[in-house]
């Protein structure tokens, strides 16, 4: 190992095990950790919630280095490109990232580190396979999931990338020494308000408790994850989208995780799982536009219903509909949605409430603390069926036989929807048809201790179902 002075980028990979990054730079000499806050210049920061997760990922990584992180606040390659020409840095080294903003960045500071002789080397540390690597026999690129997942990836010539041995040597910088950078407190990722605070009740957002949350998951949660991963009461979910989001582990930590377990159809689900996340990355790759635009165009010619008093009551859970309001107050409260409720609420903002696509997917990125440009963004064309492997038009959830059959016992209902307790479980998803007597007894006055529903479920169906036969009937 030489004595040069190398930059470690943290990216998304606040992590010290399986880091490919600052595993190769540990290897070619002395590490400067350094951290660029361009929120300023990204079209799509993240929202209150995913910052206050990243605060506490840099506040962790600090204490595992057992010193800081140089942090400077600025556009992505002008930041590096000056600490270049400031200081004696021989190579700059990062875990490269995978939208439009970032992929342009990082071109640009690679044509400028090249030109001063300066060493640049980035590393796929988010996905397990590199987007550009899996195509269609053709050549074209893979529009539907199962072909890509399956073909593409699975029986595909690369295999995911192996988890790399923790680093043997650490040889890093006193940053303190450099002069360089602003205090993490005074970078602005914390976010002023202070709803976030609730969030540290649910969480351990550590490269430590990313580990243990995988342990849980495999002896508790995995043995019925194919069906139980349904129920939004059950834990049989894994819970490790924010750690994977941040890189507090990586995904070839826990594939390689799941594939050492026995192999049945909860293992085999699981993968494919991670594969769904593998696709978003994939159409954020080659469809830059995804956070933006519909990849269907004919859905720009959509009518999309504009209505803030109705946003703001979905946003709030008061929507008079149960399950979805109990699924928008676990989002609130907790800064997470079980997946089978985002699919629910997605449709019921979309295709009953007839509100854009758009509007869910910013909602989400300020309260998720897993929000993810790519999964956000894949996820809810899915739901309004515009994307390239979406749900069919004709698909559209329907709320209260979701809540029947996904929350049988109405045990998460009633978790967050505190105002329906004592609702007989007959009336508990569609208490607008219990009788008075039934309401009553129940201690519930629709209109004042819940609220009655914000549209007819029956006519809002058949609304967008027109809607969408427009599309068809559209030259």
């Amino acid at each position: 190992m030489s004595d040069d002075l190398v930059i470690h980028v943290f990216t998304l990979d606040f992590r010290l095990k399986d880091n490919p990054s600052l595993y190769h730079a540990l290897e070619c000499g002395r590490v400067w950790p350094v951290l660029v806050v361009d929120h300023a210049h990204d079209p799509f920061p993240p929202g209150e919630a995913s910052r206050w997760w990243l605060y506490q990922a840099i506040q962790d990584i600090e204490r595992q280095l057992g010193r800081r992180i140089s942090i400077f606040v600025g556009e992505f390659a002008e930041v590096l490109s000056q600490l270049v020409e400031n200081f004696p840095v021989k190579g700059v080294f990062w875990n490269h990232y995978f939208d439009a903003y970032h992929l342009e960045q990082e071109r640009k500071l690679c044509k400028a580190l090249q030109q001063r002789g300066v060493a640049v080397r980035s590393f796929n540390g988010t996905s397990l396979w590199d987007p550009w690597s899996v195509n269609k026999d053709d050549g074209t690129h893979y529009k539907v999931f199962t072909p890509f997942y399956r073909k593409g990836c699975l029986s595909g010539p690369y295999q995911p990338r192996p988890v790399l041995a923790a680093p043997t040597r650490m040889h890093y910088v006193d940053v303190t020494t450099l002069d360089a950078g602003v205090s993490l407190r005074d970078c602005g990722i914390l976010p002023e308000h202070t709803w976030h605070e609730k969030l540290e009740a649910h969480w351990d957002a550590s490269e430590n408790g990313a580990q243990q949350q995988l342990k849980i998951f495999v002896e508790n949660g995995l043995c019925d994850y194919k069906k139980g991963r349904d129920f939004p009461a059950k834990k049989h979910v894994s819970m490790l989208s924010p750690y994977l989001h941040f890189g507090q582990i990586s995904v070839s930590q826990v594939w390689e995780a799941i594939a050492a377990c026995p192999q049945d159809d909860n293992t085999a689900h699981f993968h494919s799982e991670l594969g769904w996340r593998e696709f978003s990355y994939y159409l954020l790759y080659h469809f830059p536009t995804l956070p933006a635009q519909n990849l269907q165009a004919k859905f720009d010619r959509f009518p999309w219903q504009k209505d803030e008093a109705m946003l703001r009551k979905w946003q709030r859970g008061q929507t008079g509909i149960p399950i979805v309001d109990a699924g928008m107050r676990q989002l609130w409260q907790t800064g997470y949605m079980h997946n089978r409720l985002r699919m629910i609420v997605g449709s019921f903002l979309v295709k009953n409430m007839g509100h854009h696509w758009m509007e869910g997917e910013a909602w989400f990125r300020d309260c998720l603390v897993d929000f993810d440009l790519a999964s956000n963004s894949a996820s809810w064309q899915w739901v309004a069926g515009c994307g390239t492997d979406a749900a069919p038009y004709f698909r559209i959830f329907n709320p209260v036989t979701q809540g029947e059959r996904f929350d049988p016992t109405g045990e998460f209902v009633k978790h967050y929807v505190p105002e329906l307790a004592d609702m007989p479980l007959r009336f508990l998803f569609n208490p607008w048809e219990a009788p008075l007597l039934v309401l009553q007894a129940a201690g519930v006055a629709l209109g004042e201790s819940y609220p009655r529903p914000m549209l007819d479920l029956k006519q809002s169906r058949e609304q967008a179902l027109a809607n969408f036969k427009t599309l068809s009937s559209s030259n």
